[in-house]
């Protein structure tokens, strides 16, 4: 079965690469989410496999919607894989405390972003359409 996941980025350009990097090179599917809001909400609608997190966002960071996605039922069980560019020593002891199952940093390869993803969620790795 093809995996879901959620890009949540408020650059478009940045959802784009990741999308066609997931799509075209992992064969997955994708759902995209320029705001937190529009995040809670798709996420909640179901068959979302895992979610991709930007942190600076400028409706909810990504803290934020983090902490939300933890407290509701229907989606406290998706994995969540911070897409940042905060790397700061600081910010990556707050990843480590919001128990998410990885950091990748931007600027990103987004020739091998489908596989970090698969590793990272110990998927078996991605196979091209």
């Amino acid at each position: 079965m093809t995996k879901r996941i959620l890009i949540v980025d408020d650059e478009a350009d940045i959802r784009d690469i990741v999308q066609a990097a997931l799509e075209d090179l992992g064969g997955w599917q994708t759902l995209g989410a320029a705001s937190g809001s529009e995040a809670l909400r798709l996420a909640q609608q179901g068959a979302i496999d895992a979610i991709l997190l930007d942190i600076s966002m400028p409706d909810m960071d990504g803290f934020e919607i983090h902490q939300v996605l933890q407290q509701t039922p229907a989606t406290q069980g998706i994995p969540v894989i911070v897409l940042t560019s905060k790397v700061l020593a600081r910010d990556r002891t707050r990843f480590a405390d919001l128990n998410v199952a990885g950091v990748i940093t931007k600027p990103f390869n987004p020739l091998t972003l489908a596989q970090q993803i698969a590793e990272l969620l110990r998927w078996s790795s991605p196979t091209p359409p």
